[in-house]
Formats: C-alpha cells, structure tokens, sequence
C-alpha cells in the first residue's frame, strides 16, 4: 500500500520505480496465500475468496505499469 500511494501522488516520470516495487511485494503476498493454501492452513472456499480480488488488483497493477511504460518506453531500457 505504501508504494501505491507514493506512486499515486508523484510525477508521472517517477511512478514506475515504485509501482515495480508495489508488484513485487504484492506478487510475495499471493506466494504466501499459496502456501497457505497448498500447507491446508487455508480451506479452499477462503482461498478462492482470497484469489479473486488478489488477482484483480494484480491485474490492475500490471496495466498501470504497462500505460506508463507505453508512455515512456526509453524508461525501461534504461535511456535519459
């Protein structure tokens, strides 16, 4: 959450370090719902209503960072 709201509030041309660092953690979350559920710490019917929103926001995540790369694609290759 925090990356997300520092993303939110700056200058288009310094979002995507953060959002990278937002996906990341949000990507070790779902790991761990996982293995939660694969550990049956977790039954099925709490894991699926774990799994939708997760993957909406995961998805939600994924396009923010592919409008700003297709904003400014010279970003991701690393170019001034």
């Amino acid at each position: 959450m925090e990356m997300v709201s520092a993303a939110a509030f700056l200058p288009r041309q310094e979002k995507l370090p953060y959002l990278r660092i937002a996906i990341r953690k949000f990507d070790t979350i779902k790991l761990l719902l996982l293995v939660l559920w694969e550990s049956k710490s977790l039954d099925n019917k709490k894991y699926a209503a774990l799994s939708i929103p997760t993957d909406e926001i995961g998805k939600m995540l994924g396009g923010w960072q592919g409008q700003l790369i297709k904003l400014d694609p010279a970003k991701v290759r690393g170019e001034k």
